[in-house]
């Protein structure tokens, strides 16, 4: 557990840099969540930074539920110290997909465990614990420079069991993914292009929708 002070300090920090004028305009682009302060990404980064490493204090940022804490605890959380249970936890907090997504950039990427969550999440029913699995690929497919092919073509499944969930958020992460993928290399290419015609012929809304946007990506990327 951490210092109660030391969590002390750091909300002090974050209500410092509070922008409640901005939380009006943060809210028309889904930057919801109960206890948002308004702190830009820049803020928070620059936050983390001065906070350092701190494991537990991560914990308990997160568990404040304010959604720029938690962006705060997955900058100064250490990932090879994130247990699964721990990341289903996080997963099961976010009010919001900046959360998700930072969660996912900033910690889940660099954790060991990384790759086992993507199917679990997958499955998931809630919101962003799905998007997370997505998410986490998308971010995977940029930043795990040693990862075979294989391992992006054994999730190709997964995006399109996920492909008719016709939750915004859901989708905008399964087609995150698939894009990412595609652009990671020239073999991944036309195989993440093969999958989007396959999805563009599923009767869901959101399955064409996640096709037709990647196909204008992808095909331009292929010429």
């Amino acid at each position: 557990m951490t210092d109660p002070t030391r969590l002390d300090h750091a909300l002090a920090l974050l209500r410092a840099q509070a922008r409640p004028e901005a939380l009006d305009a943060m809210a028309g682009f889904g930057l919801t969540g109960e206890g948002r302060l308004g702190l830009a990404v820049p803020t928070m980064r620059a936050l983390g930074k001065q906070l350092g490493t701190d494991h537990d204090l991560a914990l308990a940022l997160w568990d404040t539920g304010i959604p720029d804490a938690q962006i705060v605890a997955s900058l100064v959380a250490d990932p090879k110290l994130m247990t699964a249970a721990q990341m289903d936890h996080w997963t099961q907090g976010m009010q919001a997909w900046d959360v998700c997504d930072q969660a996912c950039l900033n910690c889940f990427r660099r954790s060991p465990l990384a790759w086992s969550c993507v199917p679990r999440w997958a499955q998931a029913q809630d919101c962003f614990a799905r998007r997370a699995a997505f998410s986490l690929l998308a971010v995977l497919a940029v930043h795990d420079k040693q990862a075979p092919d294989a391992r992006f073509t054994d999730c190709f499944p997964l995006i399109e069991q996920a492909a008719d969930d016709e939750r915004n958020f859901v989708k905008k992460s399964v087609n995150w993914a698939l894009r990412q993928i595609g652009k990671r290399n020239a073999a991944l290419l036309p195989q993440a292009i093969t999958l989007a015609e396959r999805l563009k012929e599923q009767p869901s809304k959101s399955a064409r929708w996640i096709a037709a946007d990647a196909l204008r990506e992808l095909k331009a990327r292929a010429g």
